[in-house]
């Protein structure tokens, strides 16, 4: 059964009625520029065909009913106190809801049933997916006219407030602006954007999930950040005009934050060296330099890995085993890190051949099943009832 159709009958069962509308947001991949969004560099995402779909409809009261099918729970609460469930599902939905309600009056009661097919921990970005479909279905429903920058920004501040992780908008903003297709190359300062094709001629996208269930919030995500906003402190002492590690050379970092601390150092040198490589990989894209592609997508692995510091063991097998095998043109972890996909770059016709290498070495080192994932690029948040 369809995931819409779920939402149908989980409303007619739970709800006893029909939803008012029914909207999809997709999660993304990412093909490089990992930790740059937030500090104001530039990303390279698309929205995938994977995502959450939200069911919802207004009530003539004040009262909010939320279930989800995935982990089979219902939770209620009101517009007055919108108080967060047990579960961190209800504070993404309810966190977007918080936001709106400060934004407009318009929002009363509503039902409301969700339910993905994003992977959880995966790297994909289901949270971001959550939120902007959140923030589309109750903009549809009590006519609030976001725009489709102001649905990413919710979701990015539903992050920051509701669940604690500072992240960038590059996930939101994939799974809202995603092109069939094509790659957007976001510049996170401005947020001005270009779609680029994506025809990897004779080769195809595959995701490995290492099946390590990776939680930002309790990661050292926000230490990361923490050291890089400490390095643009350094140098912004010297240079005023330094804004955020965009505005950073390597030069300064030698001189300035280098003495100071090697911590923040290493941190904001990949930053500064990530913007580069994703410079050259959208050069390489569209010129379809597949092994240009390849190369930059190992060195970025390898600078998260060592440098950054954000992968982990069972990231790092995964990426040193098919970079032995010729048919991977390039292949690097995805995602805040400590678990999730690796993205891989494979001749076409042969990923299965990979999954069937790869899949009983990784699960006699890890005892873990490798999960592989097909992608395809999609459209971004839209409504489908």
């Amino acid at each position: 059964m369809s995931l819409d159709n779920q939402i149908k009958d989980t409303f007619q069962r739970v709800f006893n009625s029909e939803p008012q509308i029914i909207v999809k947001s997709p999660g993304r991949i990412n093909v490089i520029g990992e930790h740059t969004d937030y500090n104001n560099g530039f990303v390279l995402p698309a929205a995938i065909d994977k995502g959450v779909y939200i069911g919802i409809s207004a009530r003539e009261d004040d009262k909010i009913e939320l279930f989800s099918i995935d982990y089979n729970e219902k939770y209620d609460t009101d517009t007055t106190s919108l108080t967060f469930g047990p579960e961190l599902w209800t504070n993404y939905i309810l966190g977007v809801t918080r936001i709106l309600s400060k934004k407009s009056d318009k929002i009363s009661g509503y039902n409301l049933v969700v339910v993905g097919d994003v992977p959880l921990g995966s790297g994909l970005s289901s949270s971001a997916a959550l939120t902007c479909a959140t923030s589309f279905a109750l903009s549809k429903l009590f006519d609030l006219n976001l725009s489709k920058l102001d649905i990413a920004k919710v979701g990015q501040q539903t992050e920051h407030e509701a669940v604690g992780v500072r992240c960038g908008i590059m996930d939101q903003f994939a799974s809202v602006f995603g092109q069939d297709n094509s790659l957007i190359k976001l510049d996170c300062r401005s947020l001005d954007y270009e779609y680029i094709p994506i025809e990897l001629d004779g080769y195809e996208i595959l995701l490995l999930n290492t099946n390590v269930k990776h939680s930002l919030a309790s990661s050292a995500y926000n230490k990361r950040r923490e050291a890089c906003e400490s390095a643009v402190a350094l140098v912004k002492e010297k240079y005023a005009e330094v804004e955020s590690l965009r505005d950073v050379t390597l030069a300064q970092l030698d001189e300035l934050v280098k003495p100071v601390s090697v911590e923040y150092y290493q941190k904001a040198r990949f930053v500064v060296e990530e913007n580069e490589r994703l410079l050259k990989a959208a050069e390489a894209l569209k010129s379809n330099d597949i092994k240009t592609l390849g190369q930059l997508l190992y060195a970025a692995h390898w600078a998260l890995s060592k440098e950054y510091e954000v992968s982990c063991e069972e990231l790092d097998f995964l990426v040193s085993t098919v970079s032995t095998y010729p048919e991977v043109a390039g292949a690097r972890m995805m995602g805040g890190g400590f678990g999730g996909c690796t993205i891989n770059i494979i001749e076409k016709g042969k990923s299965q051949n990979v999954i069937d290498k790869l899949s009983n070495l990784y699960f006699n080192k890890f005892n873990l099943n490798l999960i592989p994932i097909k992608v395809s690029i999609s459209n971004g948040t839209h409504e489908i009832l």
